[in-house]
């Protein structure tokens, strides 16, 4: 199998060292922590940090990043762009127990998990995370570095713009546009438009 750099040691990593070997395609060579450290996640070695990205790129040039994502994509876009500058390359990591529709598109480095479903006409850009039990509607596009997370539900024709997030059981009507960075919070009932980088934390009716 060939090897995959994970980039990021959180509670996300956890759950995407799971898809990852459930999936069998890829063999995990390591963690990379954003400091010096020492130790172990779920039996994986700690490689070094990201100042050691350089040489460890060279020898496992496949990378995931593990970072999580709630309230700002800054982190993880960092990473993506200090990656692709460094030529990493980024695969998309399916979960055997989600579904991607051989009609849909989805961009490098984006991970759909335990339940995941992307339907017939959906695109999704590079890096981001479906989450497990979200589900991606018909013809809905997903920007790159969004987070759709644990049952989401986004209904077709949805647009989210880059660097959003989408909360846990959050549904998203029909046809709605959220704009760039904006947080859905968990629950969330959205029925109108979105604008870029705006907070919902209450009903929108």
């Amino acid at each position: 199998m060939t090897p995959l750099l994970l980039i990021g040691g959180g509670g996300h990593c956890r759950s995407c060292i799971d898809v990852i070997e459930m999936a069998g395609k890829f063999t995990i060579a390591g963690v990379v922590q954003p400091t010096a450290m020492a130790g172990h996640l779920l039996g994986y070695a700690t490689l070094g940090s990201d100042d050691d990205l350089p040489d460890l790129l060279h020898r496992v040039p496949n990378a995931l990043i593990t970072v999580g994502q709630i309230k700002s994509a800054d982190p993880r876009i960092r990473l993506f762009n200090l990656l692709q500058q460094l030529g990493a390359n980024f695969p998309v990591i399916v979960s055997p127990l989600a579904h991607i529709s051989r009609h849909a598109e989805v961009t490098a480095g984006t991970i759909a998990m335990h339940g995941a479903l992307i339907n017939a006409g959906a695109r999704i850009g590079a890096n981001v995370i479906v989450n497990s039990q979200a589900l991606i509607e018909h013809d809905a596009e997903i920007e790159s570095h969004c987070h759709i997370s644990t049952g989401a539900r986004v209904n077709g024709g949805v647009r989210i713009g880059a660097g959003s997030f989408i909360g846990s059981g959050a549904i998203l009507r029909e046809g709605i546009q959220v704009g760039p960075r904006a947080i859905i919070g968990a629950g969330q009932v959205v029925l109108r438009d979105v604008p870029a980088g705006t907070t919902v934390c209450a009903s929108r009716g």
